[in-house]
Order: structure tokens, then sequence, then C-alpha cells
């Protein structure tokens, strides 16, 4: 069964048996004491970042694509006590949502890192991440499955590796997907009128997730190199 396994990872990168746990729904932001917003105040940052980065995203949204739904919900999850949370997703209908939870918004420090981690969302769905993640885990799933049956494996083991497969297809590219979200996030940070040089900042206060295998996200250093690579080359002062 290991070998099996082992066999899978390695279509997409080396087999190392420690990886990190199953991804959630959300994008998780470690809980870590900050002064961050207090809760009177984060309410009307909400309201007031939302009114300025919403029609930008939208804008940016329909100009870089076709045919996507481009008219965001940015909203606060009613659920006071959900983790820190800041992430993208779609409702039933295909519409984008954007959801912070109260925690999260206490984690962040200013107007501007908030207009940067509400863009940075913004920016994966513009980007098609969440299709483009989708495919990725189908493929690999599909030929890890199909790899454990040419080896011989059994019925259980060939469902057992596209589980795997989708699992390592699902977090391929998770990091360039976030590289790719921080740039156009810097872009639609400083068009809504905010700084991402003060927004990125917010990376300062998170642990580093270094590079692990399979991990979804990309060291801090690495992040924080392409925003100001993005303020350099746009001219974003």
């Amino acid at each position: 069964m290991r070998r099996f396994l082992c066999l899978i990872a390695l279509t997409a990168s080396a087999c190392n048996m420690v990886v990190e746990p199953a991804p959630q729904p959300a994008r998780t932001a470690p809980q870590q004491p900050v002064q961050g917003l207090a809760p009177g105040e984060a309410n009307s940052a909400f309201a007031a970042v939302t009114r300025r980065v919403e029609p930008v995203a939208e804008r940016e949204c329909r100009s870089r694509t076709q045919g996507l739904n481009c008219d965001f919900l940015i909203r606060i999850d009613p659920n006071a006590n959900a983790a820190p949370n800041a992430y993208q997703s779609l409702d039933r209908n295909g519409r984008p949502v954007i959801t912070f939870t109260r925690r999260m918004l206490g984690q962040i420090a200013n107007h501007d890192e908030l207009a940067f981690v509400m863009s940075h969302e913004a920016a994966h769905h513009i980007r098609g991440h969440l299709t483009r993640q989708a495919a990725n885990s189908a493929l690999v799933s599909v030929g890890a499955g199909l790899i454990t049956a040419l080896a011989g494996g059994s019925a259980a083991t060939v469902s057992t590796a596209q589980d795997v497969g989708g699992f390592v297809g699902s977090r391929t590219y998770s990091k360039d997907f976030e590289l790719e979200a921080d740039e156009l996030g810097t872009i639609i940070t400083h068009k809504s009128g905010y700084r991402p040089s003060v927004g990125v900042r917010f990376f300062n206060r998170l642990p580093d997730p270094g590079d692990r295998f399979l991990g979804t996200h990309p060291a801090n250093p690495d992040r924080v190199r392409v925003v100001q690579a993005t303020i350099d080359h746009n001219n974003l002062n």
C-alpha cells in the first residue's frame, strides 16, 4: 500500500509521508495575539473598506475575464466564534463571496491591511483559482487511480489512491495561486486608494509556513517580495 502512495506522490513531487492536515474549505490564519481592530471599529472599518474595494475588484474582474460572475458579495461570518479566517468561495449560483470572520478582523491592524486581505481574496476569484484547483485535483486523482490499477492494486487501493491523488493535485499549485493573488491583490489595493506597502505588513505578524511539502502557502518573505516587486514595477507609490 505504501509503495502505491509514494508512486502517486511522485507524479507531483518527491514522496514524503509527512504532510500537512487535509485542507479546510477556508484559508485559516494563525491565532496570534495582535492589537487589531476593536469590535466597534471593525464594523465601521469593514464597511468603509468594502465600499472602496468592491467596485474596484468588480471592474478588474470584468476587464480581465470574460463570462465570469464579477458581482462580489463581501460579508462578515455571522458566527462570532469562528476561527480567524478570510476566504473566497462561490454561492450556489456561482456568485463570488468573500467572507471575513470577526476574529479575523481582530487580527487586522488598520484599513490598509484590511484592504489588502480583501483584495487578495478577490484576486483568487479573478484568477480562477477555485476552478483551476478543482481541475488539478481531478486530473491527478484520475492519474493516480490509473497508475495504481496498472500496478495491480485492488479496488479499495485504487479508491484510496484517487483520494490521495485528489489531495495532492489540489495542493500542487496552491503556492503559485497565493503569489498570483498577492500580485493582483496589490494592484486592487492601490486602485482602491489604500497602501499595499502598509497592507503587506500583515504578513510580518504571521508564523512563516516556510517551504513544507504540500504546503498551501509560500514563505512570508516570498510574498513580501512579490508585493514589493509589483509596487515597483507598476509605480504604485
